[in-house]
């Protein structure tokens, strides 16, 4: 984002430096999701200070094309707001119909599976929170049995996922349907990955999926296994409609 601002404008210096700063969102030299530069690197670029830099920031932040929090300051995915959009179910392949007799979650502080410590970039002692989800119909058909695995990033970043790592023993049931809005709440924007393959099982499925954020830094991965004699698998994904820019 090498962009400088001109002094014969009469606007002042925070209109123009937000304006500079919008013309970079709108042209995807600030992708959605990714990060602006720090406001000291913004004030060495625009030759301002660093409170100046802010009143620009403030004015974006008004207008909804930037958030921020610990981390700085990210350009906004366009579309509704997070808090708008319906929530994507976790773990996966969860069940919620009133016909499950059995649904059980539990999280734990231990050492992940092997491909889990791997995929999510943790030594292979290194113990992380895990989490295991386990339903199935009244006749006992239809079985589901999920393992989540959450990388060290996602226990930094979600405050409310972190807060698990204390009453994590295995026993006690534990209930994160809305990790995926806690992660979007905090500034993550969530790419899924789904594989599917035959676990040597020709009556079950093994589903792999694995979320990463917009850095490409690893969140969670969860392996699933279904009963596939008498159960479907259903996926719901909802992205937000790209909001049409002003004027067109």
């Amino acid at each position: 984002m090498a962009r400088s601002t001109t002094h014969d404008d009469p606007q002042p210096l925070y209109a123009r430096i937000a304006s500079e700063l919008l013309g970079a969102l709108r042209d995807g030299s600030v992708p959605p999701g990714e990060r602006l530069p720090g406001e000291r690197q913004l004030a060495a670029q625009f030759g301002a200070s660093r409170e100046t830099v802010r009143q620009a920031l403030d004015i974006l932040r008004r207008d909804g094309l930037v958030s921020t929090d610990r981390r700085g300051t990210h350009a906004k995915l366009p579309g509704l707001p997070v808090g708008h959009l319906p929530s994507l179910g976790f773990p996966l392949g969860a069940d919620t119909t009133p016909s499950r007799a059995v649904d059980r979650a539990t999280v734990n502080w231990e050492t992940p599976p092997p491909d889990h410590a791997a995929a999510l970039g943790l030594a292979p002692w290194r113990p992380t929170l895990v989490h295991r989800y386990e339903s199935a119909a009244p006749d006992g058909h239809g079985r589901r049995t999920a393992v989540t695995s959450f990388s060290a990033v996602a226990l930094a970043e979600v405050e409310e996922l972190a807060r698990y790592r204390d009453r994590a023993d295995g026993r006690s049931s534990a209930q994160l349907r809305r990790v995926y809005d806690w992660m979007r709440r905090a500034g993550l924007t969530l790419h899924h990955r789904d594989s599917i393959t035959g676990p040597g099982d020709a009556a079950s499925v093994r589903v792999t999926r694995q979320v990463h954020d917009q850095y490409a830094r690893p969140l969670e991965i969860t392996d699933l296994v279904v009963n596939a004699e008498q159960d479907a698998l259903v996926y719901e994904f909802t992205l937000p409609a790209v909001a049409e820019p002003h004027g067109t």
